[in-house]
């Protein structure tokens, strides 16, 4: 018997090696997700760019922390899907910055200790 999504289904409770196995799954659909988002905040780095809009937007973003706590059917407090949200926020905010500032720019302005971070 399989679960929707392919992984397997004994019958009975799942042991904790199905559990690991349906997390990497949810994972992998995660990481296109997370991709898929990445690659709108670049085109919308495009266009703030082309438009001089700021790239910090506390506005939008309350709006986004409201959207997915409305969205949340639990178990997942609202506060710690907020926290997470917060984090994707920031990493995207940084896609756009890479995203309007010229390459050259940015590698000029790029400290050593910087380069060691982010490789």
């Amino acid at each position: 018997m399989r679960e929707k999504g392919g992984a397997p289904r004994l019958q009975g409770p799942m042991d904790i090696e199905e559990w690991r196995k349906k997390i990497d799954e949810l994972d992998r659909k995660l990481v296109e997700l997370l991709s898929e988002r990445a690659r709108a905040a670049v085109a919308i780095g495009q266009l703030k760019r082309n438009t001089n809009l700021p790239i910090y937007e506390p506005d939008r973003e309350r709006v986004v922390f409201a959207n997915v706590q409305e969205a949340n059917p639990g178990p997942l407090p609202g506060r710690d899907l907020v926290r997470i949200y917060e984090r994707i926020i920031d990493v995207m905010r940084n896609v756009q910055k890479e995203e309007i500032v010229p390459k050259a720019e940015a590698a000029d302005a790029e400290t050593e200790l910087d380069s060691e971070v982010n490789d």
